[in-house]
């Protein structure tokens, strides 16, 4: 699937499959794992729910928002981030590993005490 494809898809109603695996999921919580080779990246997906990330390694990303604007960031080994969302709210993105070392995040996601409801993990045509 091209990005385009994957942005439209991401645009439209979403899914919820935020990181490359999930490693558990409670009625509490969804706990992701990433870990990108150099030049990797993770396709354009949907944040919805409340959720953090902690960087696992060191290294550099690019990251293309669903409305165009592109951020590259730095990390360092245990730099963590916290997003939430008002009912309605979501942030469309994608993940780009551009430096020279695996990067690796641990995302939780907070099912509970978010204003929007989790988005379906499987991606099917509709979504």
């Amino acid at each position: 699937m091209d990005r385009l494809a994957e942005l439209e898809r991401a645009l439209g109603p979403g899914h919820g499959m935020v990181g490359q695996r999930l490693l558990s999921e409670t009625e509490a919580v969804r706990v992701w794992r990433i870990e990108l080779q150099p030049g990797e990246r993770v396709a354009f997906h949907t944040h919805v729910l409340d959720y953090f990330w902690t960087a696992l390694s060191p290294g550099r990303s690019r990251s293309t928002a669903g409305d165009g604007r592109v951020v590259e960031t730095s990390y360092e080994t245990g730099t963590t981030r916290h997003y939430s969302f008002g009912p309605g709210e979501r942030m469309v993105h994608d993940l780009e590993n551009i430096g020279s070392t695996v990067l690796a995040f641990t995302t939780v996601e907070l099912k509970l005490g978010s204003a929007n409801a989790p988005l379906p993990l499987a991606v099917t045509p509709e979504n």
